[in-house]
């Protein structure tokens, strides 16, 4: 019900920074969760943001003090604010939004993070 398209990603240093926005368009039913996701080589997706209709916000244990989730008012951008990076945040990131009373569940194709000196 939703497209969802994921930018920003890129290569950065340990210690640098990168900001992801996540562009969605579509119907959005009822209240919505959106998050932040991701896959690195050989390991199982992971959550690492999630934020809800009242900006609630959780976090992976690996990511907290680290990254920030947030959105715009009208749920047309998520972002992911991503600082001190480490090597092992190396992945593909996808933004995903729930919404729908749990019926949808849709996905962005993903963008790919590098940290590496």
């Amino acid at each position: 019900q939703v497209q969802l398209v994921e930018s920003g990603g890129g290569l950065v240093q340990p210690e640098g920074s990168l900001r992801l926005s996540c562009a969605t368009s579509g119907s959005i039913f009822g209240d919505a969760t959106g998050g932040w996701y991701r896959q690195a080589p050989g390991k199982q997706r992971e959550l690492v943001a999630t934020i809800t209709v009242g900006e609630r916000t959780n976090y992976a244990d690996s990511v907290k003090g680290r990254f920030a989730i947030s959105r715009d008012n009208g749920w047309n951008t998520l972002y992911l604010q991503m600082n001190s990076l480490k090597p092992e945040d190396t992945a593909v990131y996808y933004c995903n939004l729930k919404h729908g009373n749990g019926r949808y569940d849709d996905w962005g194709p993903g963008t790919q993070v590098t940290v590496s000196s």
